[in-house]
């Protein structure tokens, strides 16, 4: 009888998969480099030139309040802080005309500061064209849609956002205090307020709902792409090795037949004998390579699939331990969850398991427990542990066990452990083995979500 357990709870597990319906993966580097240079550079940089050319006239050749006033002494402030902004957004424009001399890191800290720098002077400029009743306040809103596009890091992005709103409503509110202070305040309702505030949220909210929908669109793209990929790669690799074993091997079958009759024309001629049984065996090895050869040629007649490799494992363990038998051998569960998908032929895949958790299941006889767990390792790989309490492995022996031919069992054929790492490492993964004499085995598996298909030579 096997005894399962499972390392995650059924209410944990619900909430854990709701939260990955609104996470979001950053793109890579380079994908947010381009970003930056279609926003920043090429958009933003011509909007700005022609937002700042509006600013000095309207701040420098319009007539405004009488000296000696409070929204005169104001005004005078805003001027030498646009003055500031010009000369930042300058140095600012010059680092993204040459943005490919700075790294990603330094380019993202700059457009996260000057977002907010710009959202400064324009809570200013709201300020002088009436708080929270300016037309401006719309700009607000193209600002978050400015930052969601050129901060697809999600913490950034949304920090950037949320900062936004508060500094409208700062200037709403600094403005109904120096209306306050020069008894200019009229009647000013709630609602239209609370109403904008709250549509600015709104917006930080769809900006990043949005961004997870283009965040998972372009995943699903990359997939495709390299399902394709890899497909493609296992049809030409299969054709070329059929083609090679099916030109090598029939001129080594005649090889051997007209060997073979040499050795029986020699007779009891010792020398010519040794000769031929070196050319015989030199022929078998040439043979058991060709023949390695045609187990590539068979990758062309399976198909990729996008495997869970929790339902891979599961479908392992029935085979392994089937429920018709009994085994007093405990399996403990510790599942992840949301694992990203392994492309991957089921056969391959099931193949390793298969062999590592039968050796599990020799070792420890009919009473011991094996642990599996699986969990997310980070750039789209994950990781596969199975361990058991089962005897260990002598320390001298760690060494060979993925060599092929090397046992340590009366009836085995060595091959096992040495398929665990050619399947493995034909998918660009990697796997360990650690022991300890009568504690445990444990082997490691990392498996890439992305990869090139390996073949070894």
């Amino acid at each position: 009888m096997i005894m399962a357990s499972s390392g995650g709870n059924p209410e944990t597990e619900r909430w854990w998969r709701l939260s990955q319906l609104f996470r979001s993966v950053a793109p890579d580097e380079g994908e947010q480099r381009v970003r930056i240079r279609f926003m920043e550079r090429h958009t933003m940089l011509p909007v700005k030139a022609v937002y700042f050319l509006i600013l000095i006239y309207y701040l420098y050749f319009s007539d405004w309040s009488e000296p000696d006033t409070v929204r005169w002494t104001l005004f005078r402030t805003i001027q030498w802080f646009f003055l500031l902004c010009l000369i930042v957004n300058t140095v600012i424009a010059v680092m993204l005309i040459r943005m490919d001399e700075f790294g990603t890191v330094t380019l993202r800290e700059v457009v996260f500061s000057i977002c907010l720098f710009d959202a400064v002077l324009l809570a200013i400029i709201t300020e002088l064209t009436g708080g929270f009743e300016s037309f401006l306040f719309w700009l607000f809103l193209g600002l978050q849609v400015r930052n969601a596009i050129s901060m697809p890091v999600a913490t950034t992005q949304i920090m950037a956002n949320l900062c936004v709103s508060v500094i409208y409503l700062c200037a709403g509110a600094f403005d109904i205090a120096v209306a306050r202070s020069v008894e200019e305040l009229e009647g000013i309702t709630v609602e239209p307020v609370m109403l904008r505030a709250l549509l600015l949220v709104l917006m930080t909210t769809c900006c990043y709902g949005l961004q997870v929908l283009i965040d998972k669109q372009r995943r699903m793209d990359a997939e495709e792409g390299e399902f394709d990929r890899r497909q493609s790669q296992l049809q030409a690799s299969g054709r070329l090795a059929a083609e090679i074993a099916h030109q090598v091997k029939n001129p080594l079958g005649i090889i051997n037949n007209a060997v073979f009759a040499l050795g029986q024309a020699a007779g009891d001629n010792e020398s010519l004998q040794k000769q031929v049984k070196l050319v015989r065996e030199e022929v078998n090895r040439a043979d058991q390579v060709i023949t390695k050869l045609m187990g590539y040629a068979q990758l062309v007649e399976g198909r990729l699939a996008k495997l869970d490799i929790n339902d891979v494992l599961e479908a392992a363990i029935d085979q392994v331990f089937p429920k018709g038998n009994k085994f007093e051998i405990r399996i403990r569960r510790n599942y992840g969850i949301a694992l990203p998908p392994l492309l991957a032929q089921t056969g391959h895949i099931s193949e390793v398991f298969v062999n590592i958790l039968q050796n599990a299941r020799e070792a420890l006889g009919k009473d011991g427990e094996i642990h599996i767990k699986t969990g997310y390792g980070g750039d789209y790989s994950f990781q596969v542990m199975i361990e058991d309490n089962g005897p260990g492995i002598p320390p001298d022996q760690i060494a060979k066990v993925f060599e092929p031919y090397h046992t340590t069992k009366e009836k085995g054929t060595g091959l096992g452990l040495a398929i665990v790492k050619h399947n493995t490492e034909l998918y660009g993964g990697t796997v360990t083995i650690d022991s300890e004499l009568g504690k445990y085995t444990r082997f490691q598996l990392v498996f890439p979500g992305r990869s090139p298909i390996r073949f070894q030579k």
